[in-house]
């Protein structure tokens, strides 16, 4: 903490990173370079960039064992850290709550840590990090090198950080976190709907518990009786092992197709939206963020609304998700749509699975940047059902897919408006009564 000295010769503004750190105000640092050895399957997360990705997402992340942590000094987290993705996919946040799970911090991450709360507040540092006077720098930043983007703790500390006095600060973080929750219980939600979705499918067409109970005699778990009478009874011998007596086995393209319609740049208009792979989120088929075709060249794709996007590009695997409108993507996404419409539920399942994508990374072909093709994901062997099972998953699951699209729909504009708020509410020129009523406003 700061003696009342330096508290009194750092008044609300504008100041350097190093700043900050030379009165004692912040640290900024990065993560623990840890051997393949260190790590395992017990301890805390290690947590790396793709772990961080709208909040914490530690569920297969590697493990360093608690036995060893003396080795991590400083580079554990802590309540109130801003951590930041600093390299490769550069621009992520998350902030450290109380609830949080300890991590250990990899290369791939730094964090702000305030050290003093009553000049700088952690969560008003939060939303700062995420408007556009930081991403400007950083944006500035990333590109310096011909490797990969990345930001250096030298960068981070020569770049500007402006904060207004702390009342104020206060005031922003109550108003732009009421949108933060607003939008994390959407992302929620959506995690959970996909939950359901993928649950139904692995019974049905995986692990096809309902075969299994009508074969033993039983009635199928929750499921009413025409649904029950889509399946067999029995099962029978295929190329892929036992599957429902009456279904046929064959490769994804056989309830796929993959419509490659070039956007010719003269034809598309500057706002349509755009999905890079920078766009899709790592397990997750809910599409949120996205960009335009604003100074975009050619080389992209038409997609649908309800297409599937699946990234190709070997160490994006598994960014695959539901197409919330009509929009263009990059050369690195294949495009899917069902050959008829009954799949569409059951081709997204598949398309989502880690089985699919640890197929297609085994296909992949390249030295620095292998990619899958629709060749390789066409031919992933599965087995199929009849057409009528297939349209009863599917009403099953559609509208908890459409559930998902209309919360993806309304996330966007509160993220727009965090967005927009921010400058505004620092500079003065928007009171809290004034965006108390634009949230109001801009939800539901």
């Amino acid at each position: 903490m700061l003696d009342d000295k330096a508290r009194t010769t750092l008044e609300p503004g504008t100041y350097r990173a190093q700043e900050l750190i030379d009165t004692g105000i912040l640290e900024i640092g990065d993560g623990y370079r840890a051997k393949n050895s260190e790590l395992g399957n017990e301890g805390m997360p290690f947590a790396r960039a793709a772990n961080i990705n709208d909040g914490f997402h530690f569920g297969q992340a590697d493990r360093f064992p608690s036995t060893n942590i003396a080795r991590v000094g400083a580079k554990l987290s802590q309540p109130g850290d801003v951590v930041f993705t600093s390299k490769g996919t550069v621009g992520r946040f998350a902030f450290v709550t109380e609830d949080t799970e300890q991590f250990v911090y990899s290369p791939q991450l730094c964090y702000w840590r305030s050290t003093d709360h009553q000049t700088l507040l952690p969560s008003f540092l939060y939303f700062w990090m995420q408007s556009g006077d930081f991403l400007n720098q950083i944006g500035y930043l990333k590109g310096q090198t011909d490797m990969a983007d990345y930001v250096s703790l030298r960068d981070q500390r020569g770049m500007a950080v402006t904060f207004p006095c702390l009342s104020q600060q206060t005031e922003i973080a109550a108003v732009l976190g009421t949108i933060e929750a607003r939008i994390s219980l959407l992302r929620q939600t959506n995690i959970t709907l996909e939950a359901i979705a993928q649950a139904l499918f692995k019974s049905w067409f995986i692990d096809f518990d309902p075969v299994h109970a009508k074969a033993e005699g039983r009635k199928p778990d929750g499921m009413d009786a025409a649904t029950a009478a889509l399946f067999p009874d029995s099962f029978e011998n295929s190329p892929l092992g036992p599957i429902p007596q009456g279904w046929h086995t064959g490769g994804l393209g056989t309830v796929s197709g993959n419509p490659r319609k070039q956007a010719k740049p003269e034809q598309v208009d500057p706002a349509t939206p755009y999905f890079g792979l920078e766009h899709l989120p790592r397990k997750s088929i809910a599409l949120g963020d996205h960009g335009t075709a604003q100074g975009l060249v050619s080389g992209k794709f038409w997609f649908e609304r309800s297409d599937i996007l699946f990234g190709k590009l070997r160490p994006t695997f598994h960014k695959v998700g539901l197409a919330p409108s009509r929009g263009i993507c990059s050369t690195d996404i294949l495009v899917l749509r069902p050959t008829r419409a009954a799949f569409q539920s059951f081709l997204l399942m598949h398309a989502s699975s880690d089985a699919l994508i640890d197929y297609a990374a085994r296909l992949s072909n390249g030295a620095k940047m292998p990619r899958s093709s629709w060749k390789d994901v066409s031919g992933y062997p599965i087995p199929i059902p009849p057409d009528s099972l297939g349209d009863t998953f599917n009403r099953h699951v559609e509208p908890l897919l459409e559930r998902i699209l209309t919360n993806v729909e309304t996330a966007r504009p509160l993220s727009e408006l965090r967005d927009t708020l921010l400058p505004r509410l620092i500079s003065g020129k928007l009171r809290l009564p004034e965006a108390q009523t634009l949230i109001e406003e801009a939800t539901p």
